[in-house]
């Protein structure tokens, strides 16, 4: 069996990066400055997951203040207002407010494919998308037309920014549903999420896709909908619900998609037991009969500083190299 590696998202930024923007923000450096330094910090962080042997990479996406803002600023009828916490972390977002159906002015992805995919070689180039639904879940709409409305017109410019994207280099397009894992989201809503991220999915064309579910495990019924997905991949975040995981995968699988596990912590800063980690996978594996694994982190790497974000990103590539090269794991996965 094949496991590879992948970071989920993006990562902190250094105090050189913090300190140019803030000083971008007093107006006492230029807006290149800003670009020249994002530029090397980002080729930094990519050669940080190259290095680390993951197959897929991604460029840090260290401009985002959020996943929603880059594609808020770029779109008509939809403006960033408040800030709210997201889930039960550090991580805080500003609510996008939709007064009308969305309307792209500029691609987000593609640009940052152009310009990042040649220094990500041999390694693929992965972008990520927010979910159409957690999306549309998280906004304040205003807009007039239902949520299910919404999140349609949201994922028809997703789905155009996964193709040009891919269309530029992209060779994997991760798309983020955290929202599917809250325990009182409805099962309709991960209907709608599997139609619209299988509709993204297919505008990928021939990139690989991964459906992503972090900050929590979702409830068997809405796994169930998710499963419906066309995506080829299927992230699940298993280290922060550990037992609810194991047990979901135990009696759903994964239904014909390709396994991703989220195993390495990002939520903390403390080592990851590489043997203890390379049991669980053992363990969440145990019925799989698929031809390829991936290993990913819990959530984004922006959680934890920036030293322990790279950290982390080396732990995931030997966590990764252990199980494709240790004779005791494909006797433990193929015992189960």
């Amino acid at each position: 069996m094949r496991v590879w590696a992948s970071t989920l998202g993006g990562f902190s930024r250094s105090r050189l990066v913090r300190r140019v923007l803030r000083d971008y923000e007093l107006g006492l450096t230029s807006y290149g400055d800003v670009e020249r330094t994002l530029l090397e910090a980002s080729s930094a962080i990519i050669g940080v997951q190259v290095a680390s042997g993951l197959a897929y990479v991604t460029d840090g996406m260290l401009d985002w203040h959020d996943i929603f803002r880059p594609f808020v600023e770029s779109w008509r009828n939809v403006t960033p207002t408040g800030l709210l916490r997201f889930f039960d972390n550090n991580f805080f977002y500003r609510i996008p407010r939709f007064t009308g159906l969305p309307e792209p002015s500029r691609l987000v992805l593609a640009p940052r494919v152009r310009k990042f995919a040649p220094i990500a070689e041999p390694s693929g180039f992965k972008v990520v998308l927010p979910g159409p639904v957690t999306f549309a879940l998280m906004s304040s709409n205003e807009s007039g037309y239902s949520l299910e409305e919404l999140s349609e017109a949201i994922a028809n410019i997703l789905a155009g920014e996964a193709k040009a994207a891919v269309e530029a280099g992209a060779s994997m397009v991760q798309i983020d549903e955290p929202m599917l894992t809250d325990p009182e989201v409805s099962r309709d809503s991960a209907v709608l999420a599997a139609e619209l991220s299988s509709r993204i999915a297919s505008a990928s064309g021939p990139a690989r896709t991964i459906l992503a579910l972090y900050f929590d495990v979702p409830r068997a019924d809405v796994y169930e909908e998710l499963l419906n997905s066309k995506v080829q991949c299927l992230s699940l975040d298993l280290i922060d619900a550990l037992e609810r995981a194991l047990k979901l995968t135990a009696s759903k699988g994964f239904g014909g998609h390709c396994a991703v596990l989220g195993l390495v912590n990002s939520r903390v800063v403390h080592e990851d037991p590489i043997d203890k980690l390379s049991s669980i996978a053992g363990k969440a594996l145990k019925d799989y009969s698929g031809e390829e694994a991936g290993l990913t982190t819990s959530t984004w790497l922006d959680l934890i500083p920036y030293d322990y974000s790279v950290r982390k990103a080396r732990i995931l590539g030997l966590l990764a190299e252990k199980l494709a090269h240790s004779r005791a794991w494909e006797l433990v996965w193929r015992a189960g």
